[in-house]
């Protein structure tokens, strides 16, 4: 085992991965968490003491953590048990019209065919085609880059790339690229969504996400014990590695030296010596100083305005009539282009809000039906100024009433009083994630450069690195994961004296809580 000492702070997804690739390379690790459990946004709720998921939802791209198990000498599938799903999502629009997005492209085809006819359903096929193009062409070159600049994106693509990067729109938005594909305005919403993804907004967001819909066909899973099983299993990985962990312990401030990052001070004073420190957390909170004066200057700050998108969410048990929900569902306002305003431009919920229903206890034809009452997670966008404008109880009272009577005049008849409800709101968020105001993805990926604005691995603050969904390559579960694994590979590239490049051949894809 190496003699360098490396100090995880927050044991997220980013934090977790971190630090089972440094300890895979011999790297002596300890881990820093303020919370009581691992998993930051993974952590469930529990209603009557059964766990909830309450955050990320959606499993993609197992590749990350099968590459990370095999960092580690170990097989993904031998610690966790995934089931594929074969409908990605159920989608409801007004008048109960209702489209199911299949995993298999034949399936998916003939569903549109159903729902919008032949020539819609061409059209699909041929936007797969291009999301696949767009997604060869940027997982390579971006995704698993150390923080790509548009000329370094250039220049990996070379000259043979450069059409296929034109190709792709970069400098169009997601919304008006698919209302060129696309005559039928549902099925421009429908792909448009995958703007919030990263907590964003379709109008806004460059037409380069429309990857998210190969990465999606490529395969969803639902995690058997929940998203918070991920967490639990990396920790014990992590353990056996020989990683340590310090639950309920908070970093108060970075400790320099000489200009470099010589360690953390905790909560009571106490003092972490380390070689070298990885921040998982978002980066916001650093430039706000809240880890102390030094590492003030480690990342550029961003406005509020800049932020992603929070949450206003609802964890039920209870029981669900009048509706068939798959595991998961999305029921779309009228109007997509007036939420969007609302959101980001009035700073305000939703007047019509759409809905996402995650039915956890639901799976593809699954014998017997779904548990009696059922575990749901509801969710709409909301803005994130906690810290700056908080929405006051009557408005979450408003938005709150909006919503169910919005999914009761689609169909679906919930009880929102349901006894042991669990409700999240923006300030909820802030308070769990400093420096965030309840932004839940760090930046909103809003313009072409937006992508390209999200700190890299190595901070400007020698001896720290950056992990987490406010970094790159962005939000959501598998995008957080290589986040981490970046960020060790960086630590490691510098230690040696060397230019950092991929070594470990990893393939990332977005994904995390579906959002509406």
């Amino acid at each position: 085992m190496s003699d360098r000492k490396v100090i995880v702070v927050g044991a997220g997804m980013g934090g977790l991965t971190a630090a089972i690739t440094l300890a895979s390379q011999g790297v002596q690790v300890r881990v820093v968490e303020r919370d009581a459990v691992p998993g930051g946004k993974l952590k469930p709720v529990r209603i009557d003491g059964v766990a909830l998921d309450a955050g990320p939802t959606v499993f993609t791209m197992r590749s990350v953590f099968d590459e990370l198990f095999g960092l580690a000498g170990q097989h993904f599938d031998r610690h966790l048990r995934l089931t594929p799903l074969s409908t990605l999502a159920r989608h409801v629009w007004q008048g109960q019209e209702q489209l199911d997005l299949h995993a298999d492209l034949d399936a998916a085809a003939a569903e549109i065919t159903r729902f919008a006819g032949s020539r819609a359903a061409a059209q699909y096929l041929d936007f797969c085609r291009r999301s696949q193009r767009t997604f060869e062409t940027l997982e390579p070159h971006y995704l698993r880059a150390q923080r790509p600049t548009p000329p370094s994106l250039a220049w990996r693509c070379g000259i043979k790339g450069l059409p296929g990067l034109m190709r792709i729109s970069p400098f169009l938005t997601l919304w008006k690229e698919l209302g060129r594909r696309f005559d039928d305005p549902r099925l421009r919403q429908l792909f448009a969504r995958y703007a919030t993804y990263g907590g964003s907004s379709p109008m806004a967001a460059p037409a380069t996400l429309m990857l998210i819909a190969h990465v999606e066909r490529s395969g969803v899973w639902s995690v058997d014990g929940g998203m918070y099983k991920l967490a639990s299993v990396l920790m014990a990985l992590a353990q056996s590695l020989g990683v340590r962990f310090d639950f309920s312990r908070s970093v108060e401030q970075l400790r320099s030296q000489g200009g470099k990052v010589t360690g953390v001070v905790l909560d009571r004073g106490e003092t972490l010596a380390a070689d070298a420190v990885v921040f998982n957390g978002d980066a916001s909170a650093l430039a706000q100083g809240l880890l102390g004066n030094d590492a003030r200057r480690a990342v550029p700050g961003i406005r509020p305005s800049a932020r992603s998108l929070s949450a206003l969410t609802w964890n039920l048990r209870t029981s669900v009539s009048n509706f068939d929900l798959a595991r998961h569902t999305v029921f779309f306002s009228r109007d997509y282009v007036r939420e969007f305003d609302d959101l980001f431009k009035r700073h305000t919920l939703p007047e019509e809000p759409t809905v996402y229903v995650c039915a956890q206890d639901r799976l593809d034809h699954a014998p017997g039906g779904p548990a009696r009452p059922e575990r749901l997670l509801c969710l709409v966008n909301a803005p994130a100024r906690a810290d700056i404008e908080p929405l006051t109880d009557e408005e979450i009272a408003a938005c709150e009433t909006r919503t169910f009577r919005r999914l009761s005049s689609l169909g679906l008849t919930l009880d929102p009083a349901a006894s042991g409800r669990i409700r999240h709101q923006p300030a909820d968020w802030a308070h769990r994630f400093a420096g965030t105001g309840g932004a839940l993805y760090g930046q909103a990926t809003h313009g072409w450069r937006a992508s390209f604005n999200r700190p890299g691995a190595r901070s400007r603050l020698p001896g720290l690195y950056l992990a987490g969904g406010s970094t790159h390559p962005g939000a959501g579960v598998p995008m957080a994961a290589l986040s981490g694994m970046l960020a060790a590979q960086q630590l490691m590239a510098d230690t040696a004296g060397r230019t950092s490049t991929s070594t470990w051949g990893l393939a990332a894809m977005p994904g995390g809580t579906s959002t509406p």
